[in-house]
């Protein structure tokens, strides 16, 4: 049998059951996996587990399990949400987004005494009990779930041609909001409703709106955003740090990046000398991700911090810039324009040189900063 296994966020691999799984797995037939998301490739380095498990391409979990489902007589969808409720709804709504009726099973916070083993496909009912025995889990059908999500009123409901409501599943309290991988406010209960209008959010009932993550986000489809609440990595593991690779010394010019969301594809970063990010959970998650490659950065912030990750690494020789409130996004376009000159990427041959045109820009539009070295 042809098993694919499609693995989703940092959890279930830093808690060591997707090497369990994927393990288990293997006495069944043969064994391929992939990434569904973004958020677990850091985790899968830390694993030193990217030779088993493919992270080459940035795919939502539904386009990871119409792919592997190609060459794969069923597909395994192994997740660790941070309650059954969280996990159950992002299996719903990952099945309901997968391109004809896949041959799924989820495994479902497989550590925890309320986890779960769904077959989503209920030809697959059989592998899915002898998998739950293996693992000491509960067997739940789709239909509970259904029922339970259709009760619970997850679906998301239009008010009129321009109005979308979309309840959020499984919110605490104090909790970052993110779509599409941008913070956009902050839950004040365990009851959360997005609400957009023409395609912007334009409250959060139940939560705080961050407006100027909302500006960063712009227009998007509410009924297909990718939504996520609390930590993008709940676990404390130790960084991997891999070895850059050694380029053409002749060339003595760095390659310089910039980067303004971290919404963005960070990884693709890697292979630069340094990093320009602009934005507070941009420097944090940017700097964090491109420690593990020996990337410096230098950060423009403002302080307004929301805490995606627990913590936040940085290489040495990175440069933190903290401005005012609101002035983070204003200098580091006049960055993007004046030294870049509005692309992505440049070529620089002195870097002191580019620190001191940076710290030049932000002088020219106020005096008071303050400068952080690692």
């Amino acid at each position: 049998m042809k098993i694919g296994v499609v693995v989703h966020g940092p959890q279930i691999v830093d808690t060591g059951f997707a090497k369990k799984i994927l393990g288990l797995l293997e006495n069944y037939g043969n064994v391929t996996a992939r990434l569904g998301g973004t958020m677990g490739r850091t985790a899968v380095i830390d694993a030193e587990m990217e030779e088993v498990i493919d992270i080459n391409q940035k795919l939502l979990p539904s386009q990871s399990i119409d792919k592997i489902s190609e060459n794969s007589d069923v597909v395994i969808l192994i997740n660790y949400g941070k309650s059954n409720i969280t996990g159950h709804a992002f299996g719903y709504k990952v099945f309901s987004r997968c391109k004809g009726v896949p041959e799924l099973i989820q495994i479902e916070r497989p550590g925890e005494p309320d986890g779960t083993v769904i077959p989503w496909n209920e030809n697959q009912i059989d592998l899915a009990e002898k998998l739950a025995r293996e693992l000491d889990l509960n067997v739940l059908r789709p239909s509970t779930v259904i029922k339970k999500m259709e009760n619970d009123t997850l679906y998301n409901t239009i008010e009129d041609e321009t109005t979308v409501y979309r309840k959020i599943a499984g919110v605490s309290k104090d909790e970052n909001i993110f779509l599409n991988g941008i913070v956009v406010g902050k839950s004040t209960s365990s009851e959360v409703i997005l609400v957009a209008e023409r395609g912007i959010l334009k409250n959060i009932i139940g939560g705080e709106i961050k407006d100027h993550g909302v500006e960063k986000l712009g227009i998007i489809d509410l009924n297909s955003a990718v939504v996520k609440t609390g930590l993008l990595r709940r676990s404390r593991i130790p960084p991997r740090i891999l070895e850059r690779k050694e380029y053409n010394k002749h060339n003595s010019k760095l390659n310089i990046s910039y980067l303004s969301h971290a919404a963005e594809d960070i990884y693709q970063l890697k292979d630069s000398d340094l990093v320009v990010t602009v934005g507070d959970d941009t420097t944090l998650v940017a700097g964090d991700i491109l420690y593990r490659f020996k990337v410096p950065i230098i950060g423009i912030t403002d302080g307004d911090l929301d805490k995606v990750v627990e913590e936040g690494f940085k290489t040495v020789g990175s440069m933190i810039v903290e401005l005012e409130s609101g002035l983070d996004d204003i200098v580091g376009n006049k960055i993007f324009l004046e030294l870049f000159n509005g692309k992505q990427t440049m070529e620089i041959e002195n870097l002191e040189n580019f620190k001191s045109k940076i710290i030049q820009i932000i002088s020219n539009t106020t005096n008071r900063y303050n400068l952080k070295y690692n």
